[in-house]
């Protein structure tokens, strides 16, 4: 039985058929708490539509509409499209984003921040339409395919940019360049109290080895991020504009430089709260050594995304997400295996401490930006 958004003086509207979209819209009406009929006559202050829609994976639901710059779809709150421009525009509703098996009722909603929608233009994209829009009609398909083309340029700017600040610490700040890449020092204990790591985080060769990691970081993300269309990595904390790819660098860039220096901060407060604060300075110095002597190697796997991401991207996919859990899941063992040759594990306070400061943190990063990939 389909189900139907209903008032006592207005007609229901049920669900449409599957994979076929309706004239008939709703909204949301706050003093009834339901959404009703949209009448055309009555939209004042009404910026999201909704409609009820079936899904059936593995055959297309291809819609095409207007938008201005701005206009979203959402399918069960769930971002699945953005305008970067006013134009016209052809979206596959079953292929922008994985759906289960099964045939499903889904909440599709339009929402436009300043301009009324053309809710009358939003409709099912006929056989012939679609001919003509391969032929070079003006809708501009949306499918989940790199961009390549569109975004390498940022890429290579910030690839350049790193290599810049590799190479001015190499040439300027040569003892702690070796200190920190020397892979010898990797596994010597000594070497956390010697060279970069002996400095305090404040000085310059720090801040600039933060920035270098955080750049080439951000860029791993961004270039996973634009890979997929429906792979939203921070937007459940943090928006950014999808069309901007130089500003979600420096914006991610700059979340990650921050979380770099907070961490010395909280691993205070969780060694003052576990009584443990004479563990702090060592597990944030084989926090840093780590990430840092591994983050020289994401540039390379940038290099590859620039190079084979147009043909093969499912592989680039793959290698990037390896990169990123490889060098969260090993950073995060290695100062476990530290913290260990301080004190047994067996303790169980200092089980719980690893747990607090390390695991959970751990978890939660690889949730956001490994597992949302799937």
């Amino acid at each position: 039985m389909p189900v139907q958004a209903q008032t006592p003086d207005r007609k229901p509207v049920a669900v449409t058929s599957t994979n076929t979209l309706s004239s008939d819209w709703l909204v949301y009406e706050g003093s009834k708490k339901q959404l009703v009929p949209f009448v055309p006559a009555d939209n004042a202050g009404k910026r999201a539509f909704y409609q009820w829609v079936r899904l059936r994976p593995g055959y297309p639901f291809e819609i095409t509409f207007p938008a201005s710059r701005g206009l979203s779809l959402f399918l069960d709150n769930r971002l699945i499209f953005k305008a970067d421009s006013t134009a016209n525009y052809t979206i596959n509703l079953t292929g922008i984003i994985s759906l289960p098996a099964q045939e499903k009722k889904y909440l599709l909603a339009v929402w436009s921040p300043d301009v009324l929608p053309k809710l009358s233009d939003f409709k099912n994209l006929s056989e012939e339409e679609s001919l003509n829009a391969l032929a070079g009609a003006t809708a501009e398909p949306i499918k989940n395919k790199p961009r390549a083309t569109l975004n390498q340029n940022a890429f290579i700017l910030f690839l350049l940019l790193i290599g810049l600040i590799y190479g001015s610490l190499r040439t300027s700040f040569s003892t702690d360049f070796n200190s920190v890449f020397r892979v010898g020092n990797l596994f010597r204990q000594t070497s956390l109290e010697e060279g970069f790591l002996a400095k305090p985080i404040s000085s310059w060769s720090s801040i600039l080895f933060v920035v270098a990691f955080s750049l080439s970081f951000a860029l791993l993300i961004v270039a996973i991020h634009t890979n997929i269309q429906n792979s939203f990595i921070f937007n459940r904390i943090f928006w950014v504009s999808e069309s901007d790819i130089t500003s979600r660098i420096a914006y991610y860039a700059i979340i990650i430089f921050g979380f770099i220096f907070l961490k010395f901060l909280f691993l205070q407060l969780m060694g003052y709260i576990f009584d443990l604060s004479a563990l702090v300075l060592t597990q944030y110095r084989e926090f840093l050594r780590s990430i840092l002597f591994m983050g020289v190697f994401l540039p390379f796997v940038m290099l590859l995304y620039l190079a084979f991401n147009a043909t093969h991207s499912d592989t680039v996919l793959l290698i990037s997400t390896l990169a990123v859990s490889t060098l969260l899941i090993v950073t995060t063992l290695r100062i476990v295996y530290t913290l260990n040759k301080k004190a047994s594990l067996r303790n169980l306070h200092l089980f719980s401490y690893i747990c607090a400061t390390e695991i959970i943190p751990l978890s939660v990063m690889l949730k956001l930006i490994i597992f949302n990939y799937a």
